[in-house]
């Protein structure tokens, strides 16, 4: 599973890029997670199964899902989770928007 978090490079996402880490890691889940700025998604957006948009950039969102033409799910990330760096619940919640996101194609 690819994840490309969408932010402004800031520290901040580093932290919460190295908890997904560690939380996959302690599940047994294999994860590729990059953090880009919006300018850099078509760099990075080929092979990705979610997008995932920062809270200070989470106003992209429509443009973003525009970009990657309603082939991979987009989301917000919660903004709660971001600033308590709840690693595991935004892992969580790339997953289930993955899931859902598999179920709409399927059907």
């Amino acid at each position: 599973m690819k994840l490309v978090l969408i932010c402004y490079a800031g520290m901040s996402t580093s932290m919460v890029l190295n908890r997904m880490r560690s939380s996959a890691a302690d599940r047994g889940i294999e994860v590729e997670l990059a953090a880009v700025s919006l300018t850099e998604l078509k760099e990075y957006m080929e092979g990705a199964s979610a997008i995932l948009l920062g809270p200070q950039i989470r106003y992209a969102v429509d443009d973003v899902r525009r970009q990657v033409q309603d082939q991979v799910p987009v989301l917000a990330i919660d903004t709660r989770d971001y600033g308590r760096m709840r690693g595991d619940k935004i892992l969580d919640s790339a997953i289930k928007a993955i899931e859902e996101f598999k179920k709409q194609q399927d059907a």
